[in-house]
């Protein structure tokens, strides 16, 4: 249901093809991404599979980091962008599937601000473009030391490490191999287990 507030109607759900900003995101019902003005609907819920391989990489991630000062985060959480550094109005707003943000200043109460160390995607059918484009684009213009693309219905995990300035360092590891960290050099996860629920 539309709210009328002096006159103007607040959006209960954004247009699609229209192009939005972040004070438009803050009236919206549900969970919404929004990068370069373009609005993307963080439904339909994820498969067992994907939030069992979530959980297994979360838990991953915090035995390894629970003594580094970084923080693991998971999905629903937002991270924001600002091209001007200003983070009361964000220009992209994204919720990746795990995050790892080793700078406490960067959180608040509603999220991150700024670019987390380490961010990773679980790929779903409704999703793999935008991981592989929108959000690849995104988080190498803003500084995402890491980023890990786990491809569940190929069984491999994408790693691509900041090197000058772009995801330079790519990695490829299929389903017998251990994935590798290019920039915490001893964090490792087996993937023999990461796609099989037992």
């Amino acid at each position: 249901m539309n709210v009328l507030v002096e006159g103007a109607s607040i959006l209960s759900h954004p247009d699609e093809k229209k192009t939005h900003t972040y004070e438009d995101w803050l009236t919206w019902d549900g969970s919404w991404e929004l990068i370069d003005g373009k609005v993307f609907n963080m439904s339909p819920a994820p498969t067992s599979l994907h939030q069992y391989i979530v959980g297994e990489l979360y838990f991953a991630l915090r035995t390894f980091f629970q003594n580094r000062n970084c923080y693991v985060f998971m999905a629903p959480f937002d991270v924001f962008f600002s091209e001007s550094g200003d983070f009361q109005s964000p220009d992209h707003i994204v919720q990746p599937d795990l995050s790892v943000v080793c700078s406490k200043d960067q959180i608040s109460k509603r999220g991150c601000n700024g670019a987390p160390a380490l961010i990773i995607e679980v790929l779903s059918p409704s999703t793999a473009l935008k991981d592989f484009n929108e959000k690849f684009n995104l988080y190498q213009k803003f500084g995402v030391q890491e980023y890990w693309i786990v491809d569940p219905g190929n069984r491999t995990v994408h790693v691509y490490a900041l090197q000058d300035g772009s995801y330079q360092v790519r990695h490829l590891f299929t389903e017998q191999e251990v994935v590798q960290s290019s920039v915490f050099k001893d964090l490792q996860v087996p993937m023999n287990k990461l796609f099989h629920m037992e």
